[in-house]
């Protein structure tokens, strides 16, 4: 796990003081994710959430693209376990 990731400067949500563990929503698989990551994982799940509901546009698709590439890269670990 990468202890000096940030943020990229495109995300807009809340940096969180501490990190948790982390189930996935459809297998029940869980990782312990830090403080970044467990931001970005919530960002990423806010924005499929709207997609699901049909609310989504041309920008929260980019954004949500952008946040699975960039846990992808940061946490391939987790982000199998997480989000593919």
């Amino acid at each position: 796990m990468n202890t000096n990731m940030t943020l990229p400067d495109w995300f807009n949500g809340t940096l969180y003081k501490k990190g948790g563990l982390v189930h996935n929503r459809f297998g029940g698989d869980s990782i312990e994710l830090n403080n970044v990551e467990l931001s970005m994982y919530d960002y990423i799940m806010g924005a499929t959430i709207i997609m699901e509901m049909g609310l989504s546009n041309d920008r929260s698709i980019k954004t949500l693209r952008k946040g699975l590439n960039w846990f992808r890269k940061n946490n391939p670990k987790a982000y199998m376990v997480l989000l593919d």
